[in-house]
C-alpha cells in the first residue's frame, strides 16, 4: 500500500507541476499580449516613391506595397521666368486624418531639420485602419497632408517629401488589433533635400534667408499693401535669375530664389509666398499650366494675393522672362502678370486642382474678374 500511495502521490505532484507550468506559460503569453511584448518584425521596403506604406503583422507578416506616388516636378517654361503669418486655405480643405498629420508635421518643423526624426502617431488612426481599405484611405490622407504642408509652408524648403515614408504596424493580440503609425526616412539616409546634409546646414541656410528677409522688410516698412507687393515683386525680378539648366540644388524652393539667386517658377512662387507671409498679405500658391507666346504649354506655378478684399494673380516668373541676347525688360513686360484678374490671367493660365497625379482636389480663392487698378 505504501508503494502504491507513493506512486499516486508522485503522479499527482507531476500533474500539479505540469498545471503550474501551463498556467505560467499562459500567463506569460497573456502578459506579453497585453503589455506589448512579443516579436514584431518591421519591414522597410520600397526604395522609391512617396509615400510607401508598410504593414508588419506579428502573425502573418503581411506586407502591402503600392505604386509609388511621386511629386510632380514642373517642366519649366523656357520662355519665362519662418513666416510671421500662416494662411491655411489648403489645410482647411483636408479630411480630419489629414489635418492631424499636417498639424503634427507643423509642430515638429524644428525636429524635422535633422532629416531622421520620427513623427509618431501611435494608435491615432485605429478607427480608419480597422475599416475595409483603411490603409488606402490613410495613404490618401497622408498624401494630401504632405501636399498642403509643403505648399503652405515655404520655410520647410529643406524637406524632400519623396524621401519620407508613412509606416503602419498592424499588431494582432489576444486583446484585439492595434496599429502603430509613424513617419520617417525609411531606408534613406535622411529626408533632407539634395545638398542639405544636417540640421546645421538647415540652420545656416535659414540664417542666410533671414538676412535677405530683413533687408526686404526694411525696404517695405511704412508702405501701403500695394506698394509692399510691388516692391517684393520687383525685388525678385531684379535679383533672381531663371535657371534653364534644371541641374542645381534648391531651384524649386525659396532658398534658391532668395539666397542662391537662381530658381525656376516654383522657387519664385515660394519666395514670393514666404515674403507675403512676412508682411501679412493673405496669399496662396497656384499650380497648373501656362501657354506662352510660342504656343508652348507647360506646367507652371504662380501666386494669388488678397488686396483690399479682392484676389489677384501675380506671376513673378513670367514677369522675369529670359531675354535672348540680353537687354532690359520694358515696363509693359515687367508688369504683364502683376495683380491680374481672371479675365487676363486665364487667357493663358489654367489652374490644376491637384498638386500630384491622383491627389486631392483643392479649391483656390476666386479671382477678381478685373485687373487691379
Amino acid at each position: 500500500m505504501k508503494i502504491k500511495d507513493s506512486v499516486v502521490s508522485a503522479f499527482l505532484i507531476l500533474i500539479i507541476i505540469a498545471l503550474v507550468a501551463i498556467i505560467g506559460i499562459f500567463g506569460y503569453v497573456v502578459y506579453n499580449q497585453i503589455m506589448g511584448g512579443g516579436n514584431i518584425q518591421i519591414n522597410f521596403g520600397g526604395e522609391a516613391g512617396y509615400p510607401t506604406i508598410e504593414f508588419s503583422n506579428s502573425n502573418n507578416n503581411k506586407k502591402i506595397e503600392d505604386e509609388p506616388i511621386k511629386i510632380i516636378e514642373p517642366v519649366e517654361n523656357t520662355s519665362n521666368n519662418d513666416g510671421t503669418n500662416r494662411y491655411r486655405h489648403l489645410y482647411n480643405q483636408l479630411e480630419d486624418d489629414a489635418k492631424i498629420i499636417y498639424t503634427k508635421l507643423y509642430e515638429n518643423i524644428d525636429n524635422l531639420k535633422t532629416g531622421t526624426y520620427t513623427i509618431e502617431f501611435g494608435n491615432t488612426f485605429s478607427d480608419t485602419l480597422s475599416k475595409e481599405n483603411g490603409d488606402v484611405e490613410l495613404k490618401k490622407n497622408y498624401q494630401s497632408a504632405i501636399e498642403a504642408f509643403l505648399y503652405e509652408n515655404p520655410e520647410v524648403f529643406f524637406l524632400d517629401a519623396t524621401k519620407m515614408y508613412l509606416n503602419i504596424e498592424q499588431i494582432t493580440r489576444i486583446t484585439g488589433v492595434k496599429y502603430n503609425v509613424y513617419i520617417n526616412q525609411g531606408t534613406k539616409t535622411s529626408y533632407l533635400a539634395d545638398g542639405i546634409f544636417s540640421k546645421e546646414d538647415v540652420e545656416r541656410y535659414e540664417a542666410e534667408i533671414e538676412q535677405v528677409k530683413n533687408e526686404i522688410l526694411a525696404m517695405v516698412a511704412g508702405k501701403s499693401d500695394y506698394e509692399k507687393i510691388k516692391i517684393i515683386h520687383d525685388y525678385l525680378i531684379d535679383t533672381v535669375e531663371y535657371d534653364t539648366t534644371l541641374l542645381q540644388d534648391n531651384i524649386y524652393n525659396m532658398y534658391g530664389a532668395l539666397v542662391a539667386k537662381k530658381s525656376v517658377c516654383e522657387g519664385y512662387a515660394k519666395a514670393f509666398q514666404y515674403l507675403m507671409n512676412q508682411i501679412g498679405i493673405d496669399n496662396v500658391i497656384a499650380i497648373g499650366t501656362a501657354t506662352n507666346s510660342n504656343n508652348q504649354t507647360e506646367n507652371h506655378a504662380w501666386n494669388y494675393v488678397n488686396l483690399e478684399g479682392n484676389w489677384y494673380a501675380v506671376d513673378v516668373t513670367w514677369d522675369d522672362p529670359v531675354i535672348i541676347g540680353g537687354g532690359k525688360l520694358s515696363q509693359k513686360t515687367r508688369y504683364q502678370y502683376f495683380l491680374k484678374g481672371s479675365n487676363t490671367l486665364f487667357k493663358n493660365h489654367i489652374e490644376s486642382k491637384t498638386f500630384t497625379e491622383g491627389g486631392q482636389e483643392f479649391i483656390y480663392p476666386t479671382l477678381s474678374v478685373r485687373d487691379y487698378e
